[in-house]
């Protein structure tokens, strides 16, 4: 029980991180509020949604209200935020790397609960960290961060790939081998 809830924060606080990086990036191009929220519900669901598709089970934000309600209040925060800091291009940096870091390891353990190859966990942990951010950036009509010369899935496979080796390979409490490795993802993002 304590390991679900603990896992419920992580896919909270990611879903928190994504909303407000679509809202930083939405509100860098001058979109208006509507917009802002599309692009910070995109961020935030929609490597996920590419995810759950993948594995064949239902989108997990169709049938979970309080992620829609994380989303649209982190979206109106942002948009208050906005007001008082004026340069949130290092605010939407770090938003993003925490929303990679907690995301990624949300993916990964989503193929380890179907019983999947762990590099499909991988592959699907680098897909939830990523394609959130992939949608944003097309529909901004900028190049994508993973595409640009930014470390990006990089730091999915790299902090995934330790991930899964250290929940195999040590004794190391699960929650403490999550923590790491989302500190871990975002270092190397950093």
């Amino acid at each position: 029980m304590v390991q679900e809830n603990f896992t419920l924060a992580i896919e909270i606080l990611g879903t928190i991180a994504f909303a407000m990086s679509g809202s930083f990036a939405a509100m860098q191009k001058r979109l208006d509020p509507f917009g802002v929220l599309i692009i910070a519900f995109i961020t935030s669901v929609g490597g996920g949604t590419i995810r759950d598709l993948l594995l064949d089970v239902p989108v997990f934000w169709m049938h979970d209200m309080l992620i829609c309600a994380v989303i649209i209040v982190s979206a109106v925060f942002s948009m208050i935020f906005k007001s008082i800091e004026k340069k949130f291009k290092v605010t939407m940096f770090l938003f993003d790397s925490f929303g990679l870091g907690l995301f990624t390891i949300i993916g990964i353990q989503k193929g380890m609960n179907a019983d999947l190859h762990p590099l499909m966990c991988l592959t699907l942990g680098t897909i939830t960290g990523c394609f959130g951010g992939i949608s944003r950036d097309i529909l901004l009509n900028r190049i994508p961060l993973i595409f640009r010369k930014e470390i990006y899935a990089t730091a999915c496979i790299v902090g995934g790939g330790i991930f899964l080796l250290l929940v195999k390979y040590t004794t190391l409490s699960f929650t403490f081998v999550q923590i790491f490795t989302i500190l871990l993802i975002v270092a190397i993002r950093t």
